[in-house]
């Protein structure tokens, strides 16, 4: 069982994992040396820290 790292939802997890095992699915090179399924792989990279989630920057509105 992979562990969440501290400070992240349950929800953010499942969604960055589900994320990067598309990336590898596309042919995205993993940063952990694994033999398993890709979805295992990528929630290995999520709790190591190796890939996370970047906000979306704020949305600059020009005033008007």
């Amino acid at each position: 069982m992979i562990r969440r790292p501290a400070g992240t939802n349950s929800f953010e997890f499942a969604v960055v994992c589900g994320l990067r095992a598309a990336q590898l699915t596309r042919g995205c090179t993993p940063r952990v040396a694994s033999e398993g399924k890709l979805i295992t792989i990528a929630q290995m990279e999520v709790a190591a820290g190796l890939v996370a989630r970047e906000p979306l920057p704020a949305k600059i509105v020009p005033p008007v």
